[in-house]
């Protein structure tokens, strides 16, 4: 069996988690605990853009607030 991560003709779906840390997940499997749907069901390559588009800070959120905690 192939990785369903990566297949090209997927149904795939964006989950985003408290950390404000993206997901490309596949349709079929079920949302883990601690993660939401932010992008409905589409093609990979939509979901991929999207993430691409919207996910600009890879840093965490703890961490991008202890960083900004620390420098006030």
């Amino acid at each position: 069996m192939s990785n369903p991560f990566d297949d090209p003709d997927g149904s795939f779906l964006v989950l985003i988690n408290d950390e404000a840390q993206y997901s490309l997940w596949p349709a079929f499997a079920e949302i883990p605990g601690g993660w939401k749907v932010v992008h409905p069901e589409s093609d990979r390559q939509t979901c991929v853009d999207f993430i691409e588009r919207e996910w600009t800070d890879m840093r965490p959120t703890s961490l991008v607030e202890a960083l900004e905690g620390s420098a006030a």
